[in-house]
């Protein structure tokens, strides 16, 4: 997928009061734009560090631009807007590059389910019937580690997403737990145990009732960003 309209490149300041990011262009010039991540963004906050934003011509806009990619400490690109996620999962599922979901003959989006009042990323549907996907997009990498990390902050909902896939599979469902990982250098996913145990634990949970738990990198640069490869998910420290 490639971002439109092109990026345009800045330093960051800071970020505050969660969706707010002050950034400075080449010129000098500094602006307010929108961050759209309601996470942490944990190692993706490098005050002077490169960013990458888009420019929106909408005159109804508050804030003229949205904050795309982020670069980390370690000289990693991120792809913090959480919002992408999906078009680029949906964008792979479409292109057969997520091999364990290929086959679907229908793709539905934001389909309510479950006891909980949840909607699903993705409902897709098969001749043998359909696969329930929910996608995470991830950030989070730590120094000298090439192993990425969810979440980067504590996720009730999150925790809540992989009851209801489990309950799901308990009713002779398939349900699917899609980790894109939206962090350049990144050869492996696990659950970020130190930041919330409960969702490492859902997670595993989940696993052993049958739920399939599927990662994908990402290939990222200013010009765009599409799934490539698979990675391995490591449910145990």
């Amino acid at each position: 997928m490639r971002f439109f309209p092109e990026l345009e490149q800045a330093r960051l300041l800071r970020r505050y009061k969660r969706f707010l990011a002050d950034i400075e262009l080449a010129n000098g010039e500094q602006m307010t734009i929108h961050c759209p991540n309601t996470g942490s963004m944990l190692n993706c906050m490098l005050e002077g560090g490169k960013v990458w934003f888009s420019r929106s011509s909408d005159p109804k806009r508050k804030l003229p631009g949205t904050w795309e990619i982020a670069e980390t400490p370690q000289g990693r690109l991120a792809c913090v807007n959480t919002g992408r996620a999906n078009a680029i999962v949906e964008e792979a599922l479409h292109a057969g590059r997520i091999t364990e979901l290929a086959g679907f003959t229908a793709l539905r989006r934001e389909v309510a389910y479950g006891e909980e009042r949840s909607r699903i990323d993705f409902r897709l549907e098969y001749p043998t019937g359909p696969a329930y996907v929910e996608v995470k997009s991830v950030t989070l990498g730590f120094d000298g580690s090439r192993v990425a990390a969810f979440p980067d902050a504590v996720t009730q909902r999150g925790a809540k997403h992989l009851r209801e896939l489990s309950a799901l599979v308990r009713q002779g469902v398939r349900a699917v737990q899609l980790y894109c990982v939206n962090l350049s250098g990144i050869d492996a996913v696990r659950p970020a145990e130190e930041i919330d145990s409960a969702y490492a634990a859902a997670l595993r949970a989940a696993a052993a009732e049958g739920v399939e738990v599927l990662a994908y990198g990402v290939h990222l640069d200013g010009e765009q960003i599409s799934i490539d490869r698979a990675l391995p998910v490591m449910l145990t420290s």
